[in-house]
């Protein structure tokens, strides 16, 4: 294997949904240059930033029935029990709920926490309260997405943040998607919360970093063969 092919296996593909947004970065920096040299250099320094949070790193997740991957990369910021949003369909009861914290230095894109078949999809306009706050899954602008599994049906909610304020969602409804695969971005900094079936006894603790597609977080056949793995 040669140098540069090694350097490009180091660094992570840019997802299609930044092109804009770098493009942007860059055109301002090179505006900045001819304005005054050091805020072009403060412009270069944003723009690799730009670069930095679009990245779309390939992840090998664990596949096997019964295991359900973090959606996100970033911090466990609650596991508890929760009645999930209302919109979603999935009840009044409380259910386990893991929420993941995503910095405005996490990889932002979400995958999917099982393989299984998009019900329902449901966009709530809202506020943009720090993510990190619990009562941001009540009060936040949110899409939350629920997954029909031969297990159970998952309630997946992208929430918007303080600074974030686009969420977008690549899957529709009654479109089947696998453990690990991606269904969504949000900009820039934000959390995703999972809705599991009654009576899951989630895996993960509150401080945990978890990384998308690989951090398994639940496992509802914990007696079942070991799995295999996929990348993507």
């Amino acid at each position: 294997m040669s140098i540069a092919e090694s350097i490009r296996k180091q660094i992570a593909p840019i997802h299609p949904e930044g092109y804009l947004f770098i493009g942007i970065f860059a055109l301002v920096s090179l505006v900045l240059f001819i304005i005054w040299r050091p805020l072009g250099w403060l412009g270069v320094v944003l723009t690799l930033w730009c670069i930095y949070f679009f990245r779309d790193p390939v992840r090998v997740t664990p596949v096997r029935d019964g295991l359900v991957v973090a959606p996100a990369d970033g911090k466990i910021s609650s596991v508890a029990l929760a009645v999930p949003p209302a919109e979603l369909g999935l009840g009044s009861e409380s259910v386990p709920r893991v929420s993941i914290f995503m910095s405005v230095f996490d990889v932002h894109v979400n995958r999917s926490p099982v393989s299984g078949e998009i019900e329902r999809i449901v966009y709530r306009p809202g506020k943009f309260l720090n993510a990190d706050l619990d009562k941001a899954s009540e009060d936040n602008e949110r899409n939350g997405l629920v997954v029909r599994t031969p297990s159970g049906r998952y309630g997946v909610v992208q929430i918007a943040g303080l600074v974030a304020r686009r969420i977008v969602c690549f899957v529709k409804e009654g479109q089947l998607v696998a453990a690990g695969e991606r269904f969504g971005l949000i900009r820039f900094g934000s959390r995703v919360d999972v809705y599991l079936p009654a009576g899951t006894k989630p895996l993960v603790s509150v401080g945990q970093y978890a990384l998308g597609g690989e951090t398994v977080i639940a496992d509802l056949a914990a007696t079942a063969a070991e799995p295999a793995f996929r990348a993507a």
